[in-house]
């Protein structure tokens, strides 16, 4: 939610409180925050929340990430004046929202949880590792539905009647490999093939097939008798986490994004599975998947397959949903991208997990859109520590950082239980190269009418252009799809955002409770505060 008020009718203003209800006014409340005016704290313990009506939110934008999808709430925003002892209601506003359902039309979009260094996980489970949380409660958790639509993809595939035809890169999480056994001994024809190229997770990939192989004697039909390998080009990868679903013959619909078959990728690190439900998409991934299969061929052999089979759409891209794959001829696909991001109007929003690639620096430095966010993994992509290449790009990555129109955040953690009543979160233990941001996306004015949104496996590097296996959607005019993108977005950052904050603070620096003074100002003029302001809140004010 994004609000505003003239400035002239700031002065005074203690922040904003949000009360959310729904239409049979059964479940009232104000949204809750973690901070409190010094002369109002009650002193609560750690972790503990607040009404916004008693401590409200000092922002000009909110969120309110326990709301359910699929139903109907009333927000009435509230901007507060007078004294933290007795605020009084200064302007007030109420909207009608109804949340979206993951699954709905002809794409379902579904986000892990990616966040189990949070406080709302300490808040249900503890210090403890997933793992160690009776009943899978904390898995069930921090899938958020992911991992139930995985299974129900395969499982809904009839003897007969479906197919199933996959390519991975992580294919190694044990239950979803029996999930798939268990539909092939059913009588649904799958086949799969997943990377093999290099010895890490390919090694994995293989001692989990086997291992799933082992079990249920009762079980004639193997994983590893379904599997090809994708061995050519050992430099390289194949990188592609799809499904595709056929029914009569027909393929209908196929499952994406950036999701590995691992259990890093379903409960970990943050990543998004997007089922396409058209026909005609779901059939240019089948070819694509035959031509993989087809002699296992190299970059060269397969780069004029894929150009042909996903040519790179026109500027401004035609509404609707396209695919682009790769390997590619050439970089004209991350050119495609960047003149894309250049040309956004109103917002820019990226995700980067390897660093941001220097076509996408030009991009964050001379792009038009006055809001332009990005969520990275780290700083920088892996470099050799201390070495002038690493300082060069930490200094590159600062100078956009210094920008107004550019606001990033960076995956970051709380660390410690001794900074303004937060709670030390842990990682899940999940993952190794990659702790936080696995997502590979761009939003486009994702708020005006024809929003765009570009998904699925590749980092937008030269890479995943030119070398691996890689597929990304691009859909165009879906609103629906491009809030729920935003929505997702959005959560993460504001989640890093403040954490890396606190990299800056200092464990015995006193708390920083809520302010009295004119902590509005910056939401005005040329600031990241001021852009945030005024794209949430549709606001032409300066």
């Amino acid at each position: 939610m994004g609000f505003d008020l003239k400035r002239e009718e700031c002065a005074g203003l203690l922040g904003f409180s949000i009360h959310r209800t729904d239409p049979e006014g059964i479940d009232a409340r104000f949204l809750e925050g973690m901070k409190t005016f010094r002369e109002t704290d009650p002193g609560f313990p750690s972790g503990a929340t607040y009404p916004s009506d008693k401590q409200p939110f000092q922002s000009f934008q909110w969120a309110d990430y326990s709301a359910e999808p699929g139903k109907t709430y009333i927000y009435t925003i509230t901007a507060l004046k007078g004294s933290p002892r007795d605020l009084t209601e200064f302007k007030s506003v109420s909207i009608k929202v109804t949340t979206e359902s993951p699954a709905s039309g002809n794409h379902d979009v579904y986000f892990n949880r990616g966040v189990a260094a949070s406080q709302e996980y300490v808040r249900r489970f503890g210090d403890r590792r997933p793992e160690d949380v009776q009943n899978e409660q904390a898995f069930i958790w921090l899938s958020r539905g992911l991992y139930e639509a995985m299974t129900a993809f395969v499982e809904d595939c009839l003897p007969g009647k479906h197919q199933l035809r996959i390519s991975a890169y992580e294919l190694n999480y044990e239950p979803f490999l029996m999930v798939l056994r268990e539909a092939a001994n059913r009588g649904v024809d799958i086949r799969i093939i997943f990377d093999a190229r290099k010895s890490q997770p390919q090694k994995s990939n293989r001692e989990a097939i086997a291992a799933v192989d082992a079990q249920r004697p009762d079980l004639q039909i193997k994983i590893g008798d379904l599997c090809s390998e994708r061995k050519t080009n050992p430099s390289y990868i194949s990188h592609n986490k799809f499904m595709v679903k056929i029914e009569d013959g027909t393929a209908t619909s196929v499952w994406t994004g950036g999701a590995n078959f691992s259990d890093g990728g379903i409960f970990g690190h943050s990543n998004v599975a997007h089922v396409v439900e058209e026909p005609a998409v779901a059939d240019l991934y089948l070819k694509y998947w035959q031509a993989m299969k087809d002699g296992d061929p190299g970059a060269s052999e397969l780069a004029p397959i894929v150009d042909q089979l996903t040519p790179l759409p026109s500027l401004p891209p035609p509404g609707g949903t396209s695919a682009i794959f790769s390997p590619r001829k050439g970089l004209g696909a991350l050119s495609w991208y960047a003149d894309l991001a250049k040309a956004a109007k109103e917002g820019l929003f990226m995700t980067f997990a390897f660093g941001i690639n220097d076509v996408f620096k030009d991009v964050y430095r001379t792009a038009k859109a006055p809001f332009r966010l990005a969520l990275l993994e780290a700083a920088t992509r892996p470099l050799k520590k201390g070495s002038q290449e690493l300082k060069d790009e930490e200094e590159a990555i600062q100078k956009l950082r210094n920008m107004p129109e550019n606001t990033f955040a960076i995956g970051s953690l709380i660390a410690t239980n001794k900074i303004d009543g937060w709670v030390k979160e842990r990682l899940s233990g999940l993952n190794g190269n990659i702790d936080y941001i696995h997502n590979k996306f761009m939003l486009v004015n994702p708020l005006s009418d024809n929003p765009i949104v570009i998904a699925g496996s590749a980092n937008f590097s030269d890479a995943s252009t030119k070398q691996n296996d890689e597929n990304m959607v691009v859909v165009v005019g879906n609103t629906r799809v491009a809030d729920i993108y935003l929505g997702e977005f959005m959560r993460l950052y504001s989640h890093h955002a403040f954490r890396e904050s606190l990299a800056w603070r200092k464990a015995d620096d006193p708390p920083k409770p809520l302010r009295v003074d004119d902590w509005w100002t910056t939401y005005f003029g040329n600031t990241p505060q001021s852009a945030r302001r005024r794209f949430f809140a549709r606001s032409k004010q300066v």
